[in-house]
């Protein structure tokens, strides 16, 4: 038995065992192993399980601190950040408690508070020097410092984790292969990959990662097999898309067609029962898989108006440039440009929108830095919001 299905396992038995809740602590205890579950396998079926768990045990019990706590962390993973808040400022005090300040710091980050968020995540591993603390710190040095100091960061967290934290340490080499992969080190993020493997065997998150680098590196035997394995699991829209440029960076259109349909049609279906986290995949998918400009606008606006930052700002410009709005994307993008992340993809569509704009020296300058990031930049890549 793999590390991953022993792992379910003990969900789903601790669930069991559970029933049918006869108070506050055993409802919550079911909200958040469902939760857990869901997080662990990925599958959108068993996230909308874990919300109607929640929403029965909130008409049970009310708002209990941890239920609202698992309910704020169910929104922050699918975008719903008013959810999120509300969710928080339902039990007194939960906002300010440490486990209510995690979830605001990624609130800050995701809003475009970028220094407000930065602040909160070193207060927070000057109080708690946890692995999970450190990994988010990480990840904004990734974002907006230097990619070095974010592996420094990530090699601390690996030294907090314990035997009993593997898929924490696997996650966490996950995060160091990337870093390593949008720099065009390949042979470094396999290696990183290969001890979140060892370290944690069956995961299909490690798969999927996998097959991304095996994409980039035109390994395509090895790639369209893992991607296999990985949709036989679990079959997200995302993973379908990604599946679908692979095929089509090989020159097989028709395959690429096929699971193109497949992707759109679970984004829709998801976008349409509230899943809001895939609004920006749907502004990738019409500004760059079926190029349609006013689509893709329109589904940019609507990810822009719930949370603006560089991200959604870099979308929206490159969904206008798709569109023909040259001069707003060109706005759009100095705004994404001013929040001082450091990102070759975002630097080559910004050079993009620029040399549209007529601005040739500042579109040269950031053809520069993307290379310089990652000379790889313009291959197979997977879209990751």
């Amino acid at each position: 038995m793999t590390d991953y299905q022993n792992d379910l396992r003990k969900i789903e038995r601790n669930i069991a065992e559970i029933g049918a809740p006869s108070d506050s602590h055993q409802a919550t205890r079911r909200a958040y192993g469902l939760y857990q579950r869901a997080a662990l396998t990925g599958r959108l079926d068993e996230f909308a399980a874990a919300e109607a768990a929640i929403a029965e045990a909130f008409n049970q019990i009310g708002p209990w601190p941890d239920l609202c706590l698992v309910k704020a962390n169910l929104d922050m993973k699918f975008h719903r950040l008013a959810g999120a808040k509300r969710a928080l400022e339902m039990a007194p005090g939960l906002a300010e408690s440490f486990s209510g300040r995690v979830i605001w710091a990624d609130i800050h980050l995701q809003e475009g508070r970028y220094m407000r968020a930065k602040q909160m995540c070193e207060a927070l591993v000057a109080e708690d020097r946890t692995w999970d603390n450190l990994a988010r710190l990480a990840y904004w040095e990734w974002k907006f410092g230097e990619v070095e100091d974010a592996e420094r960061i990530y090699t601390e967290a690996e030294e907090e984790i314990t035997a009993k934290e593997m898929r924490g340490y696997a996650w966490v080499q996950l995060q160091k292969g990337l870093l390593d992969l949008r720099r065009g080190r390949y042979e470094e993020a396999a290696a990183h990959y290969r001890r979140a493997s060892d370290a944690y065997s069956g995961y299909w998150l490690i798969d999927e990662h996998l097959a991304e680098l095996y994409g980039s590196q035109g390994k395509y035997d090895e790639a369209v097999a893992t991607y296999e394995r990985v949709l036989a699991t679990i079959a997200r829209p995302e993973l379908q898309q990604a599946f679908g440029e692979l095929y089509a960076a090989m020159g097989e259109k028709d395959e690429a067609e096929k699971w193109f349909d497949k992707a759109l049609a679970g984004f829709l279906e998801a976008s349409e029962n509230g899943g809001v986290h895939y609004y920006h995949h749907l502004v990738d998918f019409f500004s760059d898989v079926r190029e349609d400009g006013s689509e893709a606008v329109a589904w940019a606006c609507r990810d822009f108006e719930l949370r603006r930052n560089f991200g959604t700002e870099g979308a929206l410009a490159w969904a206008l440039y798709r569109n023909g709005q040259i001069a707003e994307a060109d706005a759009m993008m100095d705004c994404a440009l001013g929040s001082g992340v450091r990102d070759g993809h975002l630097f080559a569509k910004a050079a993009a929108i620029k040399a549209a704009a007529g601005h040739s020296q500042e579109s040269q300058e950031l053809s520069r830095r993307a290379f310089a990031m990652n000379p790889h930049h313009e291959g197979f890549h997977v879209h990751r919001s």
